[in-house]
């Protein structure tokens, strides 16, 4: 049985030391004789290090680490050509004095591999000197690979200044590609977000951005075939469909595909299901944004933005739902044109990105980690059970246990969404399906859960005080005829109405139907 590599970013080692591999080289023969310069956003560890490693060991002719690859007898092995190779990934950039110490460790190393002395002017000219003398002394031209070429910014995205700082920095150093046309061969650049040219790429026309592009879909990312063939072998006893609920559902207008880290942990873990991909970041800055904005969260269930929208930021601009996206909380559920303009659709890419991400907004909006837990598994054995008073009881002691201080030291429960969106946020953070706003022939559900048998059918309503229109929400639902979309599904069917009153900081009035 091969290894898992778990971590491993170095296309040699994966090869020459027995790990799995899933062949990715055949877009590396697309992409060459394609074009020459390319861009690649994707969400932090989906194998885009990796794949920048295969490009080096390509270009520099190591044909031996291709055999039995696609790559091995569709390469020119012959031609060698000297390979650039940069990565912001180690480490934290607080400050631009670490971006210039890491520059000026990057121009060392290089000058020591490539036995060559650099005139030290500045990093930019350092840069262009680099290029122009090695492509004079092998007499052929340049690869340039950056990878994590946005993380310095990122690191400083919570101060603007930095963050601009560090910006301005890259442009200046990213700017020497476009006045090196003539010694450079090939150029990648990969990275988590997506920057407008304008901002980091001035003058770079002709970088070719392929994050949308089909052809390039499943280029980092296991699909459901690579997961089969590859790992058949750790898989005998595993469930394909709850892996794929769990972990598969990222895409960029292609085929799905699943996070590599997400997949061989789980493997190495005796496939118990875990959030492993999400426990390794923290999404702290999201969650500043969902305070700024007052989000109404259940709206992550039907996000919509435009293609300019989802397709860059800048540090002056910070849009959530597009930094949701590209960080890999939201994915692309479908494109659709309106006119000339292309909108997209996003979701949530999988069990485990619903229920982790809600988790944590959890403990920004009741601030009572410690009985999370315990609210939680009250919620989800009461709908199990087909319990509705159980049901109830369970959400009027959540919203008793949020703190005091918590609303005395924040207006947070003023705001009209704030009681829709606790509830919604218990809901998604169990794991089980759920759809806010609903879409019915004759109107919009606020919320409907579907368990394995059973689907609740839930209408909120936000009152000033405990005594304004107590029944308004289960009216709506049986005048609407809301149950009819679901009466075909031979479920049991149960409608709730909740008033949820400012004033009390609770429930004022619940009732419910069996249809």
């Amino acid at each position: 049985m091969k290894k898992l590599p778990i971590g491993i970013q170095t296309f040699a080692k994966i090869r020459q030391d027995n790990f799995y591999y899933i062949d990715k080289t055949r877009l590396v023969k697309k992409l060459v004789d394609s074009g020459e310069y390319y861009f690649l956003s994707r969400p932090r560890r989906f194998g885009k290090s990796l794949f920048l490693d295969t490009l080096k060991s390509a270009f520099e002719g190591k044909k031996e680490l291709f055999k039995g690859l696609y790559l091995e007898n569709h390469w020119d092995w012959e031609a060698e050509y000297p390979v650039i190779k940069i990565s912001f990934g180690a480490g934290i950039f607080r400050n631009s004095i670490e971006l210039d110490q890491t520059f000026e460790a990057m121009f060392l190393r290089w000058e020591e591999k490539f036995n060559l002395k650099l005139a030290g002017i500045n990093y930019k000219e350092n840069f262009k000197e680099l290029i122009e003398k090695l492509h004079h002394r092998y007499n052929k031209k340049v690869v340039i690979l950056v990878d994590e070429y946005d993380k310095p910014i990122l690191d400083n995205i919570t101060d603007q200044n930095k963050a601009t700082e560090m910006r301005e920095s890259l442009k200046n150093f990213y700017s020497v590609i476009k006045d090196s046309d003539a010694c450079i061969k090939f150029v990648f650049l990969t990275g988590v977000s997506k920057f407008s040219k304008v901002s980091l790429f001035s003058g770079l026309n002709n970088l070719e951005d392929i994050t949308f592009n089909r052809d390039y879909s499943i280029i980092c990312g296991y699909t459901q075939n690579d997961l089969e063939r590859e790992f058949a072998d750790r898989l005998q006893q595993a469930d394909l469909n709850e892996i794929k609920n769990w972990y598969n559902g990222y895409n960029w207008l292609g085929e799905s595909v699943y996070n590599p880290f997400d997949i061989l942990l789980f493997l190495s873990n005796h496939c118990e299901f875990r959030n492993y991909w999400f426990e390794t970041g923290s999404p702290a800055f999201l969650i500043k944004l969902f305070k700024e904005n007052n989000y109404f969260i259940p709206d992550l269930e039907k996000v919509e933005v435009t293609e300019s929208l989802l397709g860059s930021f800048d540090v002056d601009f910070i849009d959530l739902e597009t930094l949701l996206f590209q960080t890999g909380y939201l994915t692309i559920k479908k494109q659709k044109r309106i006119g000339p303009r292309l909108k997209y659709e996003l979701k949530y890419p999988n069990i485990e990105v619903q229920y982790s991400l809600n988790d944590y907004i959890l403990d920004y909006l009741i601030s009572d980690p410690a009985g999370k837990s315990k609210h939680q598994d009250a919620l989800y054995y009461s709908l199990e059970a087909g319990d509705p008073e159980r049901l109830h009881s369970a959400i009027k002691s959540l919203f008793a246990s949020i703190p005091y201080n918590n609303f005395s030291k924040s207006r947070i429960h003023e705001y009209e969404g704030y009681y829709a969106s606790v509830i919604y946020s218990y809901f998604a953070a169990l794991g089980i399906e759920l759809i806010a706003e609903d879409v019915t022939n004759k109107g919009r559900i606020d919320l409907t859960l579907k368990l394995d048998d059973k689907i609740y059918i839930i209408e909120f309503k936000v009152s000033e005080d405990s005594g304004d229109d107590k029944n308004l929400p289960l009216q709506q639902i049986k005048s609407r005829g809301y149950k009819e979309k679901y009466v075909y599904k031979n479920k049991s069917i149960y409608l709730i109405g909740m008033t949820l009153s400012k004033k009390e900081r609770n429930i004022s009035f619940f009732e419910w139907e069996k249809a």
